[in-house]
């Protein structure tokens, strides 16, 4: 993955996964687990169509992204926005990380795994991704929430999880448009 600086996605695409985001962090609030799931939606038809990502093996991660593909397809979607909760590594540690996942076998854990939520958002345009920690909310030991996100632009992306959107005819590079 190429990272670029902070850029927040159209303001098209924000109309639509600022609510989604603000429900995540109600779940949060409430004492809930985040399910991961991934929303695949057409700006024309203004339709979105939640599926579930399952994370538990690679099977069903897998069959997760096949799922969301399709449903993209059916829809001829413009995006496809997920999000779910993740670990990543004190920044102190990245550059400790191979050493860390073989010592403990994953970052979940280690004791420098910090809780995140991961959030991406593929358009025709690229691809924008934001991890803001999860931090308890107030003195509850189960009521957490979400800060400020901020949404980097990623180029040259791979992974399961990458290129969910059919491609159309006359689609071109992504580029970042505002």
């Amino acid at each position: 993955m190429i990272e670029a600086p902070i850029s927040t996605p159209p303001q098209a695409y924000m109309d639509i996964i600022e609510t989604l985001i603000d429900k995540a962090r109600g779940f949060l609030e409430a004492g809930e687990k985040l399910q991961p799931m991934a929303f695949v939606g057409n700006m024309a038809t203004k339709q979105v169509v939640p599926v579930m990502v399952q994370t538990g093996s690679e099977e069903g991660k897998d069959q997760s992204a096949r799922t969301i593909r399709s449903a993209a397809l059916a829809l001829e979607a413009d995006f496809v926005f997920a999000i779910m909760e993740a670990w990543t590594l004190r920044p102190d540690k990245m550059r400790q990380m191979n050493a860390i996942l073989d010592k403990y076998g994953s970052i979940s854990a280690s004791p420098y795994a910090i809780d995140t939520c991961a959030l991406t958002l593929e358009t025709r345009h690229g691809l924008w991704a934001a991890q803001p920690p999860i931090k308890p909310k107030g003195i509850s030991k189960k009521k957490r929430t979400i800060g400020v996100i901020e949404f980097r632009y990623f180029t040259e992306v791979e992974g399961r999880f990458a290129h969910l959107l059919p491609r159309k005819e006359g689609d071109e590079p992504p580029s970042i448009l505002h």
